[in-house]
């Protein structure tokens, strides 16, 4: 069964260490750089557990994103339950609890790829029942420490073996929402060579595992000065760690793949792990745009702005990119393909999930750029807190200067301080930058379009043309109505 969100919150209390601005953090639920985050994501399980959007979310008494698709119809509802929860969150909390969810159904649909030299095909199907059975929220960490080389002991890596697993030291980075789960996904997505096979480690623990430290970034949540004037920081800040392992002990039936490159990779590219992550992803995508697009249109009524040729035109391109962000989910769900010959089930479209990855980095800051546009000046000229409002003497002042006749002083500057914090603000340019990279760099994923993407059948296309015709004379006369 879906766990409650004070079920999830209790579960964060379990003397995990984590450390923020040189002081380790006693508890996540409370501490205010974490709380009002902590209780965003403890909302998701109880729209889960209990609510009017459990049938969609859920599917006997288990999250849809644990669920190994069959269908067409599976992708659909999968969708559907990702759909609730990017809303939740206004598409601003990217690495929900369905993320890795999804990702692990992706093993358990071809556990046999990681039956090798070691089998760790037991170790993913056991990671997919403990996480499904009992609801656990995993995040994941796969990026080396920057200019880690083969010989860089920085990098995670298998320093030993002990009775019952193994021994392993160093760091990985770029943990979202690590501070926030209960156990963390650590191990490698980029292609490893011959001498790295003591970095060919995938494993899953408890966050709260000895040894294991996460040293968060600076918290948007935690400068908030309210939730009024950071409506979205305060709330939906899922952070970014480093995870730091000292000798930390993994058992065998938590380890994935080991001592293996070939394995490491496939683990995410030869099952559909991957392209959950971008079904996921892309449908929280089209939720931000979506998020994005409305705040445009609202900030253009608030301005008296709406009706003119040019703001409308900037509406329309806006509404035009959500429908391209609408449109590589349905594409990637209607273009699905069988896994293991069906065995597996069903997964995304490959060559569309991959170009969603290109189509979203480019296009998100485009849509940021567009709402500064349209919301002018009215974002640098605010109070520096809601509560002036309130003051007796400020307040009178401000409304009579900060409305608009659309849009009286309070409600404008409540929606200015919104706009803010999504597109201006220290917060929103971690999500400008994040966007970019969400899958990975672009040398990467465009390089792998370009292998993955059917350039063999475009080739052809143009091949199928050019054998149609050849140099004759009858080839060189002026074609018909030609002068």
């Amino acid at each position: 069964m879906t766990r409650s969100g004070q079920e999830y919150s209790q579960s964060l209390r379990d003397g995990r260490e984590i450390w923020l601005d040189g002081e380790r953090v006693a508890d996540v639920t409370l501490h205010p750089a974490f709380r009002n985050t902590a209780a965003s994501l403890a909302h998701l399980y109880d729209l889960a557990h209990d609510s009017d959007h459990t049938p969609v979310l859920t599917r006997d008494g288990v999250h849809r994103a644990f669920h190994v698709p069959r269908s067409y119809e599976d992708l659909v509802a999968r969708r559907r339950a990702h759909k609730v929860w990017a809303e939740a969150g206004y598409g601003f909390l990217g690495r929900t609890p369905d993320c890795m969810a999804a990702a692990a159904a992706g093993f358990a649909a071809v556990p046999g790829v990681l039956a090798g030299a070691y089998d760790g095909s037991g170790a993913a199907l056991a990671l997919y029942r403990r996480l499904a059975e009992r609801d656990l929220y995993a995040a994941f960490t796969l990026t080396n420490p920057a200019g880690a080389g083969e010989d860089d002991e920085r990098t995670l890596r298998v320093v030993g073996e002990k009775d019952g697993g193994i021994v392993v030291r160093g760091a990985k980075m770029i943990g979202t929402a690590a501070v926030f789960a209960d156990e963390i996904v650590v191990g490698t997505i980029e292609p490893l060579g011959p001498g790295d096979a003591d970095r060919a480690v995938t494993f899953s623990v408890p966050v709260a595992t000895r040894g294991l430290t996460l040293v968060s970034r600076a918290s948007y949540e935690g400068r908030a000065r309210s939730v009024f004037d950071h409506p979205l920081s305060s709330r939906y800040d899922e952070n970014d760690a480093l995870l730091v392992c000292d000798d930390v002990f993994v058992p065998w039936e938590r380890v994935l793949t080991y001592r293996d490159t070939d394995a490491a990779f496939r683990l995410w590219w030869d099952t559909p792990a991957f392209l959950n992550f971008v079904h996921q992803g892309a449908t929280r995508f089209w939720t931000k745009l979506e998020f994005l697009t409305g705040l445009a249109v609202l900030l253009a009524k608030a301005n008296g702005t709406y009706d003119l040729p040019p703001v409308t035109q900037a509406v329309g391109r806006l509404l035009g990119r959500v429908a391209q962000a609408k449109a590589f989910v349905l594409a990637a769900e209607a273009s699905y393909t069988p896994v293991d010959e069906g065995r597996g089930g069903v997964a995304p479209g490959k060559d569309i999930s991959y170009a969603q990855r290109i189509m979203a980095g480019e296009l998100y800051p485009q849509a940021v750029q567009e709402v500064k546009l349209l919301a002018g000046g009215g974002l640098i000229q605010l109070p520096a807190s809601g509560s002036e409002l309130l003051h007796p003497e400020l307040g009178p002042l401000l409304r009579t200067y900060l409305g608009t006749p659309a849009t009286p002083a309070d409600a404008r500057v409540k929606l200015l301080k919104l706009a803010w914090d999504a597109v201006g603000s220290e917060f929103a340019g971690r999500h400008e930058q994040y966007e970019r990279f969400y899958h990975g760099a672009p040398h990467v994923y465009l390089m792998q379009q370009a292998w993955e993407g059917g350039a063999a059948g475009c080739e052809q296309l143009v091949r199928t043309c050019l054998d149609g015709y050849g140099l004759t004379a009858d080839s060189t006369a002026p074609a018909a109505g030609a002068r």
